[in-house]
């Protein structure tokens, strides 16, 4: 059985929801304390294990790949001016391997990863969206997913359990629980009413993928918004599938809120800034 690898990094959305801020920002660029938040996805999967990661991109996205490129004016200054963490900071992000390729038009999810098909190859690969961000400090989300591939090789989907009335916004998995957090698939509804709802557990920004899944993908036409959707792929698989309920805090940084809270969140983590934020947060009179 291949280990995992590789993973992809779909961040070629408009960011609609952050206009005006992302009119000429990638909205994956967006600043978690001092950190863009698709910098605390690709460390997720460094410190997962994964050796190689592909980015998918669009028009408006360079600043993601000048980000984790090498910048000589940069390094110098910083040497001169004897500002040795930084430096080192800005040479590791440097050194991290990640490749890049443009999705050329923003027609959904599964589109998005078909792009990645040259570089997968014929190797299972793990997909982390651009917007989730999962706090784990003992174990990082994908580590979690991979370590169930390893007992129950084929698609691993991502998971979380979510409120009664929160059931309308996701994708929720339909299947036979065979633990307290792993389920096998049976299919997935795409945000059902409540009373309809098969379960609780709702797919959440990760997944490992077996390479057959670009076949699918390929055949796949386009579904809800003209857009080629992950999830019908997925349903057309034959290929065993699971849904593990993962353990970690998650944010939505796609969202206003979500952002907002992986801010204050991460800003009170913050082992500079945590302790002086608290006390202005209790100072606040509102």
């Amino acid at each position: 059985m291949k280990s995992i690898r590789k993973a992809v990094i779909p961040a070629a959305g408009f960011g609609t929801r952050f206009l005006p801020a992302t009119k000429a920002q990638p909205k994956e660029m967006l600043p978690i304390v001092d950190t863009p938040a698709i910098q605390y996805i690709v460390k997720e999967a460094l410190d997962s294990g994964i050796e190689e990661i592909l980015i998918i991109t669009g028009r408006s996205k360079r600043a993601i790949e000048d980000h984790f490129d090498s910048c000589v004016e940069l390094e110098e200054l910083l040497q001169k001016q004897g500002k040795n963490k930084q430096l080192a900071m800005v040479k590791d992000l440097a050194d991290i391997k990640i490749h890049f390729i443009r999705q050329k038009s923003p027609r959904g999810l599964g589109d998005a990863v078909l792009c990645a098909k040259a570089f997968i190859g014929d190797e299972p690969f793990a997909v982390l969206l651009g917007d989730d961000i999962v706090y784990n400090p003992e174990k990082p989300c994908l580590q979690q997913l991979m370590d169930c591939y390893e007992q129950h090789p084929g698609i691993i989907l991502g998971a979380q359990f979510v409120p009664n009335e929160k059931v309308s916004s996701y994708g929720i998995v339909s299947g036979e629980p065979l633990a307290d957090n792993l389920y096998r698939v049976h299919g997935l509804v795409e945000k059902p009413s409540v009373d309809k709802a098969p379960s609780n557990l709702a797919v959440l920004g990760r997944y490992i993928l077996t390479p057959d899944i670009f076949d699918i993908l390929e055949n796949t036409k386009p579904g809800v918004g003209n857009e080629v959707q992950l999830t019908d792929a997925l349903a057309a698989s034959k290929t065993d599938t699971y849904a593990l309920a993962y353990e970690g805090i998650r944010y939505d940084t796609g969202d206003k809120l979500g952002y907002l809270k992986a801010t204050v969140e991460y800003a009170l983590r913050n082992e500079d800034l945590g302790p002086t934020f608290r006390e202005y947060l209790k100072g606040l009179k509102l």
